[in-house]
């Protein structure tokens, strides 16, 4: 029984020799964060009048330069609720795919503890917000801590030390460095958009390097504890998993001719942009007496007539799918998860290159034919940009048929069709329902067809978003079965007996 009692105690004395300073560090930070939590609760004067002068300071030099508001806003929504969940969401689920169910497991925990954190102790401490003489952000709920400089803290945090061992020594320290740079950012503009007080913030990051410390620790002793050695946290969770938790290898060439790739890719687009241009002015302005004319006439004027509070509840709803939000939020779910499954960059190239495409080529048209939306009822009232070509129905034919265009020769499991139906069903529904609220005649949802079709058509030529595919490419064997492969190649190739 002594003899089990020592091989227990050998990796937590192990695990506690070489961490005691991290150790310190997260209890440094734990009370810390007890420490501010304190002087926020009794009113400590001193703090009181940190807090109100620095928020007062920095509304009076921030709010009336316009351009610097909205750089602030933008990076902090790097901090959002949206953006931390969709972070956690899509390492999980590539961490799974990849049979790291350990790593999934820590960001999981590190995620979700500090979604509970966060509006447990605002609630709690019940503080309210800054008042600034200018409001210049938005916020809801009590300020104490920060919830956008908590969750960066532990999502990036957690995400950096889960991924740092993919990365070359060289750039270990480059993406600790740019990581505690965002985490700051974020943290700045909470103070400097007056929605936050400055001790908001300091305990949103003391609370939040204590929480990371606590699970990150937990996982190293969950190692130790399985006979694993325990290394520093500087070379990452879990540093043999560096090759599954590379999100692509270095790929020899991206393209193999980038210079002619650019050059075609640009020559392509100019062409592109002259049929639209070319297209939208004739049945604009020019087509009035043809088939194409009536049509543009009697469509939008029949979807007028059967308008009901139902099909204009249902039509909104559909033309949501359309929308950049919508587009975004499914372009930035796939294209993780290509690189989870088939580890290559080519396909999330060709699916950026599409869009960028697809939305400068949609505003350059639309503001070179300027065409007057169909006279009648617009639904969505007045747009920033004119009718020809659809925006919305052009993103969606365009994501689709991109993902389409990828997913289905790397499988040849049935619901490859599934991507072919979506291709053809979304953007479908999206144009009826843009139609039918007013806001497009057929002739845009023709030029939405002609743009995805050369801009595709072109960036599949020059890009070969399946050329992997060709070469072989298949899902990368899952770590915990390469030893069975070794086994199993090395019994074939033994002479028969």
């Amino acid at each position: 029984m002594g003899a089990v009692r020592d091989v227990l105690r050998r990796p937590l004395g192990h695990f506690t020799e070489r961490t005691l300073a991290g150790l310190a560090l997260v209890l440094g930070a734990g009370v810390g964060f007890g420490l501010v939590l304190v002087l926020v609760r009794v009113r400590w004067s001193p703090l009181y009048d940190v807090d109100h002068g620095v928020a007062q300071w920095l509304n009076e030099r921030i709010s009336p330069i316009g351009p610097l508001v909205t750089v602030l806003n933008a990076i902090t929504d790097l901090g959002g609720r949206p953006v931390i969940i969709w972070l956690i969401t899509v390492a999980v689920v590539g961490l799974l795919i990849r049979r790291q169910g350990r790593l999934a497991v820590f960001v999981v925990a590190a995620g979700v503890g500090a979604l509970v954190l966060d509006p447990t102790l605002k609630t709690l401490v019940d503080r309210l917000r800054p008042e600034v003489e200018v409001p210049i952000g938005t916020y809801a709920g009590q300020s104490f801590p920060s919830g956008h400089a908590l969750g960066s803290m532990v999502a990036y945090g957690a995400l950096l030390l889960v991924f740092l061992p993919a990365m070359a020594p060289r750039w270990r320290r480059v993406a600790m460095i740019g990581t505690g740079v965002v985490v700051f950012l974020i943290g700045f503009t909470r103070v400097a958009l007056g929605v936050h007080f400055l001790s908001d913030v300091l305990g949103a990051w003391l609370l939040g390097a204590a929480w990371l410390g606590v699970t990150a620790y937990a996982f190293r002793l969950w190692r130790v504890e399985r006979g694993r050695p325990a290394t520093p946290l500087t070379e990452g969770l879990e540093p043999e998993a560096a090759p599954e938790v590379a999100l692509a290898p270095d790929e020899r060439e991206l393209l193999p001719h980038p210079r002619a790739a650019i050059a075609e890719i640009v020559v392509g687009w100019v062409l592109i942009f002259g049929a639209l241009y070319g297209f939208g002015m004739f049945v604009s302005y020019y087509a009035q007496d043809t088939f194409l004319g009536t049509w543009d006439e009697v469509v939008p004027t029949w979807f007028a007539e059967q308008g009901t509070p139902a099909l204009d509840d249902l039509s909104w709803w559909w033309s949501k799918f359309g929308d950049t939000h919508a587009i975004l939020l499914v372009s930035m779910v796939f294209c993780p998860l290509v690189l989870a499954i088939w580890r290559r960059w080519r396909p999330v190239l060709f699916v950026a290159l599409t869009m960028f495409g697809e939305l400068t080529l949609f505003l350059a048209s639309a503001a070179a034919v300027d065409r007057p939306r169909p006279p009648v009822d617009n639904l969505d009232g007045p747009m920033p940009t004119s009718s020809f070509p659809s925006g919305h129905i052009a993103a969606t034919l365009c994501l689709w048929v991109a993902i389409a265009v990828i997913v289905f020769p790397r499988t040849d499991r049935w619901w490859r069709w599934v991507f072919v139906a979506l291709a053809v069903v979304m953007p479908v529904g999206v144009a009826v329902s843009r139609m039918y609220r007013g806001m497009h005649h057929p002739t845009d949802f023709m030029g939405a067809i002609l743009l995805t079709t050369l801009w595709i058509g072109l960036l599949y030529w020059v890009v070969r978003p399946n050329e992997d595919v060709a070469e072989g490419n298949q899902p990368a064997i899952e770590s915990e079965d390469v030893d069975t492969l070794d086994d199993e190649l090395a019994e074939a190739a033994r002479p028969a007996g």
